[in-house]
């Protein structure tokens, strides 16, 4: 038999998963243990969840007593550090498996019983806004216990980062943690990437082409939460590939209060059938915008960024494009002036690459910003897959930053020069005064008392200083 054909041994093997009752355990069993394992990733991952610095304890299917029954939360997470301990209960759900208020209830009123911190849980939903729980529960049940939730999408974010960029020091612990990204990268474990935009997405995409949407239809508040999932996935995504944060970007009134977003995407998608939000990339020259037209069937993603202080306009437009020499020809670039609203000119590269003045409409006007956007089209379908709608933003994004915000810079002015500084009095060679000059009139040089008498010859003698 040729070795093409074997497979390697793993760690943490995805074959021999029947049901979605083995998918989580054998998930949840995963995890756990790595996260026991390698110190640099359950730091990374419990911190901040209130999670002490300290020996950390994983175990499954505890079970405990509620009432007269029996319940079993899919794992515990204990970490102690010298007489302290700090406690969570988890449990987990697999691929389209959704969390139970009930069931989450049940594990909140044991963790207030036992004493214990918190309840994690984990599934393959991401919640609108970060640190949102998916699920709603009794408010009364967390005065005493917090509750978190991580998407898989997380875990797999936080993974990659630790081992591919921050580092694990103990190379064993670092071959764990990369056995755990490689099973929950299968497509068998369960760890789903963002696949569905709901089910009210078909009937309001319908009420967009129609025309008759309304900020008050019952399935907006489904569709502008999905997005802003979407965005939340797209910023993972991209986070886990370049090592770094990419977060999307919330006012202070939005994250303190969450509704405040959703009832700004519903008024925007019944107004003008588009979905927008941020995301933001660290060292980056801007914030990457992204606005899906559901209307227009186009997605466009923009950046805007400050023009140079200094320079003629052609200078300041010849500084931009030098920097998109990786863009697509169809990239527009839109000046705004000063004392102006909007933007005073808008071409597209490949015409300005050829004529940057095309964008200088009146050379007496000082250009303060640029406008770098990118459209393609955009999906419609629910899922996933070719004509999606997920696909479509993911893509617009992924194609954006590597062709575009990927090579842009901010200007910043060049430091001052010191100036050659002028001879000193003392290095200046002194004048060479002749002794006597020939002259026929009277002169400023001649003495107080006139010109003295001439000599034989007829020339004057000068009178020098004495």
């Amino acid at each position: 038999m040729a070795e093409q054909t074997w497979h390697e041994a793993r760690l943490i093997p995805t074959s021999g998963i029947n049901g979605a009752e083995e998918q989580e355990r054998r998930a949840t069993s995963a995890l756990l243990a790595v996260l026991g394992a390698v110190k640099e990733f359950n730091r990374a991952v419990l911190k901040p969840l209130g999670a002490p610095a300290g020996a950390v304890e994983c175990y499954i299917e505890v079970p405990f007593m509620l009432g007269d029954k029996r319940v079993y939360p899919d794992g515990l997470i204990r970490v102690s550090r010298g007489s302290k301990s700090w406690t969570a209960l988890v449990e987990v759900k697999t691929g389209s498996n959704d969390l139970a208020t009930e069931q989450l209830e049940n594990y909140l009123d044991i963790a207030r019983e036992q004493g214990f911190d918190a309840l994690l849980t984990i599934s393959n939903e991401i919640p609108a806004v970060a640190g949102q729980h998916p699920t709603k529960v009794d408010k009364r049940k967390l005065r005493k216990v917090e509750l978190h939730h991580l998407s898989w999408s997380q875990v797999l974010a936080e993974a990659v980062m630790q081992k591919e960029f921050r580092g694990v020091a103990d190379p064993d612990q670092a071959w764990i943690l990369g056995e755990l990204i490689r099973y929950l990268e299968h497509t068998r474990s369960g760890a789903l990437e963002f696949d569905d935009m709901g089910e009210s997405w078909t009937a309001v995409r319908d009420s967009v082409a129609a025309g008759t949407l309304r900020a008050s239809d019952k399935g907006i508040p489904t569709v502008v939460a999905r997005f802003d999932a979407l965005l939340r996935f797209a910023s993972l995504s991209l986070g886990r590939r370049l090592g770094t944060e990419v977060v999307p970007v919330l006012s202070r009134r939005e994250l303190s209060d969450p509704s405040l977003r959703s009832v700004a995407l519903t008024q925007q998608l019944a107004s003008s059938a588009q979905l927008s939000g941020t995301i933001r990339i660290p060292d980056t020259a801007g914030h990457l915008v992204i606005t899906a037209d559901l209307r227009a069937g186009q997605v466009t993603c923009h950046v805007d960024i400050d023009a140079p202080g200094e320079g003629r306009a052609t200078t300041r437009v010849n500084w931009l494009v030098r920097q998109l020499k990786n863009a697509p020809e169809s990239t527009r670039i839109e000046c705004m002036t000063a004392r102006s609203r909007g933007s005073s000119s808008a071409e597209l590269l490949r015409t300005v690459r050829d004529n940057p003045a095309v964008l200088v409409t009146d050379p007496a006007r000082e250009i303060r910003s640029f406008r770098i956007a990118l459209t393609s089209p955009l999906g419609s379908k629910r899922g996933r897959g070719r004509g999606a709608f997920i696909d479509s933003v993911l893509t617009a994004a992924d194609t954006f930053y590597a062709s575009v915000l990927g090579d842009l810079k901010t200007w910043s002015a060049a430091p001052p020069r010191l100036r050659t500084e002028s001879p000193t009095m003392s290095e200046e060679r002194e004048p060479v005064h002749p002794v006597s000059l020939s002259s026929t009139d009277y002169s400023s040089q001649d003495g107080p008392t006139g010109p003295e008498p001439p000599t034989s010859d007829g020339s004057l003698t000068i009178a020098r200083e004495s």
